[in-house]
């Protein structure tokens, strides 16, 4: 949604109590005065939409005893921290960031992890590793959609794609929830060896049949 420089003239009591409500929300005076006007006129912005999108993703993980969700409102990212099931409980961080603007991509997944085993960090590079060779075989020619990955020491990120149809802001929601869990359930089941590389696979494939919305 483009944006455009405008002259306002506002009452200064106006401006003060926005700019003390924009301070308390942790934005700024244009971009609330802008949600305001667009809540008034029934627009809903991009900033509106992320918003919206998130916190109907930490309402649906809030019951989850496996993903604790993060969120600060009027944010473009939030977190959920998920315990490994590996001797000394290290920690998994996941982080959603969506963007404002158009394109291929509406955002990115970024998998954090901590930890000084060797075992653990060869682990879950080769799940890292598997999954995006399974969604290359599966995901990309089924949708068409252009996925980044890259994998840094201690971090795996994954764009996320613009949905594959038009989308309700609780079906988007859904849909990343759902992908998050089952990203977080199969590696956890992988790296403590419950499933292998086939079984992974066949998880993910039968999960892509299901899901009515590709992200």
């Amino acid at each position: 949604m483009k944006k455009t420089l405008y002259s306002l003239m506002l009452n200064e009591e106006v401006v003060r109590e926005v700019d003390a409500l924009a301070h308390r929300l942790g934005t700024n005076r244009s971009a609330l005065i802008n949600q305001i006007l667009a809540e008034y006129v029934g627009c809903t912005t991009p900033e509106r939409r992320i918003n919206d999108v998130l916190s109907a993703i930490e309402q649906l993980m809030a019951p989850s005893r496996d993903l604790v969700p993060f969120f600060a409102p009027n944010t473009f990212s939030m977190s959920l921290k998920s315990s490994l099931e590996y001797k000394y409980r290290p920690t998994v961080k996941y982080e959603v960031e969506l963007y404002r603007g158009g394109g291929e991509a509406m955002g990115a997944l970024s998998v954090i992890f901590r930890t000084q085993s060797a075992a653990l960090i060869e682990g879950m590079t080769s799940f890292f590793r598997l999954w995006k060779r399974i969604e290359d075989a599966h995901l990309r020619p089924a949708t068409g959609a252009s996925i980044d990955y890259a994998l840094y020491d201690g971090k795996f990120v994954r764009s996320l794609a613009a949905p594959d149809r038009d989308c309700s802001t609780e079906e988007l929601a859904a849909a990343l929830s759902e992908y998050i869990k089952l990203f977080d359930k199969l590696m956890k089941q992988y790296l403590g060896g419950r499933l292998d590389a086939h079984e992974v696979e066949a998880a993910y494939y039968a999960h892509m049949l299901q899901s009515p919305i590709h992200v």
